[in-house]
């Protein structure tokens, strides 16, 4: 099933192929990540690439590395060999050095990369608005007043304006969800990670999460989402990346990795997780349509 055929135009126009002597770099890349706990290896020989405005989707088993993988990407992990870039910057490192960065050095470069992760880290004792404000008024030194119509035009976008002055204990887990997003995205990040951003969310509010995260993906948001959710992936995603025992086993557009796997392992595991695939994103809206 194609997904998003007027972003693949638009992508494809803007962001020519690495073969059409294209000189923008893309977003994020990957190049031979490798990282071990232990004797096991958790990632091996690891590369991938987002461009500006394209949803990744990373799949596989529960172990196979995607939540390390992410890790690395932000230097929550540090890598044990390879390099990650930032539009061309390499992280963790000091330019033309193999010195590793300060926390201090790294603060800067961490803030263009939001993360979403699965139990929200909202903090409980600021309101909705406050959470969306605090880091971009006190790390990022942008001023107050421009921050703070940021972050309300963010509310609106997620449907939570009247939760505006309202503490997160008393919101719902896909309303904190959201919150989380929206708080990811008042830093203006270059790239926004979701870490199974619905997995401790009931079926109901997994819902509400994964139509937000359905419209950024829409909007253009470069995005790298390790998800569970087979139907968000299938509709949502411009390239698919599975991931299995730390290895990337296949990249393909969703189309082709959903209906026509080129690796066995991908089809053992789409066998096993294919019946949510019947719960995609026209499913939800469809159910929300008849409430």
């Amino acid at each position: 099933m194609p997904s998003h055929p007027a972003r693949a135009t638009a992508d494809t126009a803007a962001h020519p192929s690495p073969l059409s002597g294209a000189s923008e770099r893309p977003v994020l890349e990957v190049d031979g990540i490798w990282k071990k706990f232990g004797d096991h290896d958790v990632l091996v020989d690891v590369s991938l690439s987002v461009r500006r405005g394209q949803t990744v989707c990373i799949l596989g088993p529960s172990g196979s590395g995607k939540s390390t993988l992410l890790r690395c990407v932000n230097w929550l992990e540090r890598p044990d060999h390879g390099h990650i870039y930032l539009s061309g910057q390499r992280i963790g490192f000091r330019q033309k050095s193999e010195l590793p960065m300060s926390q201090a050095e790294l603060a800067p470069i961490r803030a263009r990369i939001g993360m979403v992760f699965q139990h929200f880290n909202l903090w409980p004792h600021l309101t909705v608005l406050g959470n969306l404000i605090e880091a971009p008024i006190f790390v990022q030194r942008r001023p107050r007043e421009e921050v703070i119509a940021e972050a309300e035009a963010l509310l609106e976008k997620i449907d939570l304006r009247e939760k505006r002055d309202v503490y997160p204990a008393r919101l719902s887990g896909g309303q904190k969800q959201r919150v989380a997003i929206a708080r990811a995205l008042a830093m203006r990040p270059s790239v926004l990670l979701f870490d199974e951003a619905t997995s401790a969310l009931d079926p109901e509010l997994m819902g509400e999460v994964l139509v937000v995260m359905e419209e950024l993906a829409k909007d253009g948001m470069t995005m790298v989402v390790v998800t569970h959710e087979m139907g968000f992936a299938r509709d949502a995603a411009d390239e698919i990346v599975f991931l299995d025992r730390g290895r990337v086993v296949e990249v393909s557009p969703p189309d082709k990795f959903f209906d026509v796997p080129k690796t066995e392992r991908a089809r053992q595991f789409l066998q096993r997780y294919g019946s949510s695939l019947r719960t995609g994103l026209r499913d939800v809206r469809a159910s929300e349509a008849r409430q």
